[in-house]
């Protein structure tokens, strides 16, 4: 059986062109493809701010720790561009007005070392020798050895108030001697390990160390708030026979060296201290440590 043509005209070369055309595949542009995916991502998004966040906690226990992740990379990016800024006098640390300054009287210092120029003088910087591992050279009349160590008061060593106290009053002095000096062991005697105020402390001071010194930093107790025992079992967290001591104190950072960068803390700033000490083996233990910038209340 024959059949019959769609079309009794005959086919031409534009009819021909215009179907290769057509049967073509059409270019598919990234943009395009962008465009068409985050229109389906729109389309399946739910409707309201409520079924929104419902949708984004309800998520596989996979996808909550990539979220973890992601949120924990980020702090230590900033934290890492701060300490750098820092580090490079982009800007002061917190809490601080530093200004960079170069000394007025040229302190006295060490013979020169092997950084020496060809000249046999010691290279320079802001009026400060520069050391062999690239670090200005602290001034000798402010170097570790001219702080003298803390000792712990006979009565710190009696399981009284008085003695919660000053053991309290000395861990602070060996604070301020760790930041002086570079020796955090003394510190590290008082407070317990693993407490997290103390790790961070102990870290900072050595991290300084590392490429820097400080002197002239000064911690002084203004007033005494408060020395009384915590009751436990309204706080069952803090460890038995634990005093609370406060204390308002007035902290200057002095001055400071990081590589080659000087900076000058001006003035002093108060704060607040709580101080958990406890009665353990004998003698006094800082089990817990408070720092609050509010001294009005």
């Amino acid at each position: 059986m024959m059949v019959p043509p769609l079309s009794e005209r005959p086919v031409t070369e534009e009819d021909e062109e215009r179907f290769r055309q057509e049967c073509a595949p059409r270019k598919y542009t990234l943009r395009q493809r962008w465009a068409d995916y985050r229109a389906e991502v729109k389309d399946r998004r739910p409707k309201g701010a409520r079924a929104r966040a419902r949708a984004w906690l309800h998520v596989e226990p996979f996808y909550w720790g990539m979220r973890v992740t992601y949120v924990v990379l980020f702090a230590g990016a900033v934290l890492s561009v701060y300490i750098n800024g820092v580090a490079e006098g982009w800007w002061p640390a917190w809490g601080e007005r530093p200004t960079v300054a170069a000394t007025t009287s040229p302190p006295i210092y060490p013979a020169p070392t092997a950084s020496a120029t060809a000249s046999g003088e010691a290279a320079m910087s802001g009026g400060y020798q520069i050391g062999p591992d690239g670090v200005l050279v602290r001034p000798a009349e402010h170097a570790a050895s001219t702080y003298t160590k803390p000792e712990l008061p006979e009565e710190a060593k009696q399981n009284t108030e008085r003695g919660a106290e000053l053991a309290a009053e000395y861990l602070l002095d060996t604070l301020t001697y760790a930041w002086n000096t570079g020796d955090t062991q003394p510190f590290e005697d008082i407070a317990q390990p693993g407490e997290t105020v103390r790790e961070t402390y102990i870290h900072n001071v050595n991290e300084l160390y590392s490429h820097g010194w400080m002197y002239d930093s000064t911690s002084t107790v203004t007033r005494i708030l408060k020395v009384a025992p915590v009751d436990t079992e309204k706080y069952p967290e803090v460890e038995p026979d634990t005093i609370l001591v406060i204390f308002d104190v007035e902290t200057s950072n002095g001055i400071a060296c990081i590589d080659q960068k000087i900076i000058v803390s001006e003035g002093t700033y108060p704060s607040r201290i709580f101080l958990h000490m406890t009665w353990k083996n004998g003698r006094w233990i800082n089990t817990g440590t408070g720092v609050s910038h509010d001294t009005q209340s």
